[in-house]
């Protein structure tokens, strides 16, 4: 009798498991998995072509486009520059940024940070559009430029390959290194058009229009999700990574690592385990940031791909180093390339192999053109393990993951270049196997997946909005009862509040200089529901005005940063930011020819910014934060600004060990005085901690 029991009860799971038992809310749930796997492939393409271009991989760039495809330079300020096809597309952009030649150039420089996207998926699946924000270091021949705008991109779907459909090009800056740039045209900038409104910024997937029945059994949808859910998970921890690494925390950087792990460094060798990735970090410093040390590496275009075992991925993204120690006058910017390893033990994520190879590192005073800098070799206590300094890094290109997103071919290194970082440094990763859960476990975990992309979405949006002087637009993305602080003054709680509190203006066709708001590097926690998050996401600002200006001026040649602790919810359909927390500058620049963050001195005693005046009061005062203003701006105690080190928040423990941060909160920050304002209080879930996000069931 318990034979047949047994043998009946693996027939149900079987049918239940099986295409013939398909029902509407599998389809529906093949439908959602394959438009949020659709949503991310077309991101792919477009941190494909960043990774790309840092290369000089020009012609791989136009295969990333559809043979009628189109790329436009322009068409704003001055004329548009048109290429038509892949092979026209890449002759423009090699003449332009490559100096004319295909492939790594020594002494030339093409890095493209294309990032903070919104991304629109049509209702029928098979076409999309998106906009993206554009810094571009190049110059070849000992000449130095820079160049940004936005980029908007349309895709299609043929048969079951994403392309780039067009790509429009808007630029707003551009200037030699040494003078620094000014306004695209000199004049005033035209706002370039939007594809996104309030109706679908926070909708990042239209309702589709059917569900074609599926014939994928459950195991194999749940598979397909774990994937998504994972991919979040080792961005988080890439993320979370950069956090850690921009501070000094060495401990909780350590702590982010198997046992026996590994770290590379091209041209210096590698550090084996966690002592030796210790020593590798005490070859930068000291833990903990000193007064003027500056060592922000930002991640732009991260690639992730989980391997289908599940319990390997890969991260490879570029990572843009602003590093200085304005004590000595001294400054530096760095472009690297990242190609981190990581395993799944016992659930739990960890990095296991971190590989970084720097493309090109220069004095700030001198620029890329000029000046080249090669780090030696560390020797004594922090010498690697095993010292490398044999390859020129300008020859090395760490290998991409996977093959091209559109031909399927291996992507290669041109020239005398050569592709590194192509096998494992430690040991094979057994493959897991996750138990089996129903349909409705499965719905939910995609829900935390794609609440991440709406997340993504609306912060971009929001961001877009402020460049652009829209008020209207960043305002109603907020949720109805959510709230928003404007730095130095406070809180102000619910849109109409939050408009009110703008000076009122009517929406500018055109604008005297722009500063820019990237939000970039986001960590996102989700709850288990999919319905709310939690963001930590870097503000990556910089500005341009009709003269390259100077110290103090609002428009100019210049770079500042901050943080977002932003919350998100899912209000009626429809993703809207819930808590909008930004503390800014970290980083306070001069004139581009006096070297941004280098040379900044603490203001004399007295005369640091204090709270800015409005005639408006806010809901709640920064003042009333006690502790969590401090050193703050318009806050408590004695208003910290750089060179000295500004005090950073963390909403989570270390994702690996649960580490305390030196500053820990656990909720929004203005709940700390109004409780009633937190997402349980809300009807909605508190997302969780970093270390229950960052273990994969």
């Amino acid at each position: 009798m318990m034979r047949f029991l047994a043998a009946f009860c693996a027939s149900l799971a079987f049918l239940s498991d099986s295409p013939a038992g398909a029902d509407p809310a599998r389809s529906m749930l093949a439908r959602d998995i394959s438009i949020t796997e659709s949503l991310r492939r077309v991101r792919l393409l477009q941190d494909s072509y960043a990774q790309y271009a840092q290369y000089g991989l020009w012609d791989e760039i136009g295969d990333l486009f559809a043979p009628e495809g189109r790329f436009i330079f322009d068409g704003q300020v001055g004329p548009a520059k048109t290429a038509n096809g892949p092979r026209d597309i890449a002759s423009f952009l090699r003449t332009r940024y490559g100096g004319g030649r295909e492939g790594q150039v020594r002494g030339g420089l093409s890095a493209m940070m294309i990032d903070s996207p919104v991304i629109n998926l049509a209702a029928d699946g098979r076409t999309a559009k998106a906009r993206f924000q554009t810094l571009i270091f190049h110059g070849h021949g000992g000449k130095a430029r820079i160049e940004g705008g936005v980029l908007a991109t349309d895709y299609m779907l043929e048969g079951s390959v994403w392309k780039i459909a067009a790509a429009h090009f808007y630029p707003q800056l551009e200037g030699p290194y040494e003078e620094g740039w000014t306004n695209w045209g000199g004049g005033d900038l035209p706002v370039p058009p939007y594809h996104f409104d309030l109706t679908n910024a926070g909708l990042p997937v239209q309702p589709a229009l059917s569900s074609p029945r599926t014939a994928e059994a459950l195991s194999a949808l749940q598979k397909r999700v774990t994937l998504l859910n994972d991919e979040d998970r080792v961005r988080n921890l890439q993320a979370i990574y950069g956090y850690y690494a921009d501070r000094r925390m060495w401990d909780d950087v350590v702590d982010l690592f198997a046992e026996d792990a590994a770290v590379e460094i091209g041209g210096q060798g590698i550090w084996r385990g966690k002592v030796g990735v210790r020593r590798w970090l005490d070859r930068i410093g000291e833990q903990g940031l000193r007064h003027g040390q500056l060592n922000d590496r930002v991640q732009f275009n991260v690639t992730v791909k989980v391997d289908p075992g599940g319990n390997e991925a890969h991260a490879r993204g570029i990572e843009l180093g602003m590093l200085g120690e304005a004590d000595r006058e001294q400054g530096w910017w760095e472009i690297a390339t990242f190609h981190n390893r990581f395993i799944r033990q016992d659930g739990v994520w960890k990095l296991q192999e971190m590989r970084r190879f720097v493309q090109a590192k220069t004095d700030i005073f001198l620029g890329w053109g000029k000046s080249r800098i090669s780090d030696p070799v560390p020797a004594g206590a922090t010498a690697p393990d095993r010292p490398d300094a044999k390859a020129s890094l300008a020859d090395l290109v760490p290998a991409f993951l996977g093959r091209h997103p559109v031909t399927g071919r291996p992507v290669r290194a041109k020239g005398r270049a050569k592709l590194v970082a192509t096998g494992p440094l430690t040991g094979r990763i057994a493959a897991g196997r996750d138990a089996p859960v129903d349909l409705d476990e499965i719905r939910r975990r995609l829900d935390r997946s794609r609440a991440r992309d709406g997340a993504m979405n609306v912060g971009a949006a929001y961001g877009f909005y402020l460049d652009d002087s829209r008020p209207a637009g960043f305002a109603g993305l907020i949720a109805e009862k959510g709230f928003k602080v404007t730095p130095a003054i406070g809180y102000y709680i619910g849109r109409d509040r939050i408009l009110a509190a703008r000076a009122p203006s009517a929406e500018p066709e055109k604008r005297p200089g722009i500063s820019y708001h990237w939000l970039v590097q986001p960590v996102f926690l989700i709850s288990d529901d999919g319905r709310s998050a939690t963001g930590h996401v870097r503000l990556f600002n910089f500005r341009t005005g009709k003269t390259v200006g100077k110290a103090g001026d609002l428009f100019g040649a210049s770079f500042w940063g901050g943080m977002y602790y932003n919350q998100y919810v899912l209000e009626n359909g429809h993703w809207r930011i819930w808590d909008l927390t930004i503390e800014e500058p970290f980083i306070r620049s001069l004139a581009w020819k006096d070297g941004l963050w280098a040379k900044v001195k603490d203001p004399p005693p007295g005369s640091a910014a204090t709270a800015a005046s409005n005639p408006f009061p806010p809901d709640i005062p920064i003042k009333a934060l006690g502790k969590r203003a401090e050193g703050f701006r318009g806050g408590t105690g004695q208003t910290i600004e750089w060179p000295s080190i500004m005090p950073m928040w963390f909403e989570f423990t270390n994702p690996v060990s649960g580490r305390l941060p030196p500053l820990h909160q656990t909720d929004c920050t203005p709940c700390l005085v109004r409780p009633g304002l937190r997402l349980d209080r809300n009807g909605y879930q508190r997302p969780p901690d970093a270390p229950a996000a960052n273990r994969s069931p």
